[in-house]
């Protein structure tokens, strides 16, 4: 329900949201799940404007930028250079820390219309559009900044969307991980990142987005349900999706999914399980 004090994006209707949903874990279960589908379906359950027009057009500005990377420019490195020039120099794509304040950074159809976008967003346009020019291009999840790498681990060349597509020295690399880890980086940290990791950080980062503004619990409700369509997501998020829907108002709801949770966990941890219980009497209580 539209919520007036609120400021937009508004969600979609009861059935164009139940029509997003089975798309987006339809093709959360393919075989081969598309990264920017998934991205703009996101994009479509949170922000009720963009209909299916708007993610058509959305693929298509994918498509275009990618026709403008010239044919093949040569190894790794020129490859990362190619991208950089052509979508942070020409377009000016690129982020600034206060990007992380608007959930628009985290909408993959607003950030091709913005040019501005958190690391991981920023990251999906550099993937789609050098992945349809033909580069061996891949995303990198460092630990708190996603990035671009591109050619195989021997001389792989990394970049910083959030930068404008800076190419980083191991130096740089090291650094980022340091920072937000206090260790050096694993080997393993620079491994690609399937799709779908790369969907459940964007929905991550919009749960806490909503995480730090109470008044927009609607928006993390939303992201956890997404992300419980995705296969092996964390049992966590029912205990979650709980505590949003009691938050929304949704009681009833909210105080069966604490119930449920508390019956996963229980084998391994009766005093959670005991606690969890206690939060849905309390659910069921506001009810009175």
């Amino acid at each position: 329900m539209r919520q007036p004090y609120l400021p937009p994006p508004y969600p979609p209707p009861p059935d164009r949201s139940a029509e997003l949903r089975r798309r987006f874990a339809e093709e959360a279960r393919a075989e081969r799940p598309d990264l920017p589908a998934l991205c703009l379906l996101i994009g479509a359950e949170l922000d009720g404007s963009l209909d299916d027009a708007g993610i058509d057009a959305a693929q298509a500005e994918l498509d275009r930028l990618a026709g403008e990377l010239p044919y093949r420019p040569g190894g790794p490195r020129a490859w990362a250079e190619a991208v950089r020039r052509l979508l942070g120099d020409r377009h000016g794509f690129h982020g600034t820390p206060g990007d992380y304040r608007h959930l628009e950074s985290s909408l993959l159809h607003e950030v091709l219309r913005r040019r501005r976008g958190l690391p991981i967003l920023l990251s999906v346009v550099w993937l789609e559009v050098a992945r349809r020019a033909g580069a061996p291009v891949y995303g990198v999840a460092l630990p708190g900044h996603f990035v671009v790498g591109f050619g195989p681990a021997a001389d792989r060349v990394l970049a910083d969307p959030f930068e404008g597509g800076r190419v980083l020295t191991g130096t740089d690399a090291e650094l980022l991980v340091v920072g937000a880890t206090g260790a050096p980086p694993d080997p393993s940290m620079l491994e690609p990142a399937p799709p779908l990791e790369v969907v459940q950080r964007v929905l991550n980062n919009i749960r806490a987005w909503a995480e730090a503004r109470p008044e927009r619990s609607d928006v993390g409700l939303r992201a956890v349900e997404l992300a419980l369509l995705i296969p092996s997501h964390p049992a966590r998020l029912r205990y979650e999706r709980g505590q949003l829907l009691v938050r929304c108002g949704q009681f009833v709801a909210g105080a069966e999914e604490l119930e449920h949770y508390a019956g996963l966990i229980e084998v391994v941890d009766e005093a959670a399980a005991r606690r969890i219980r206690q939060e849905a009497g309390t659910a069921r209580a506001r009810l009175n």
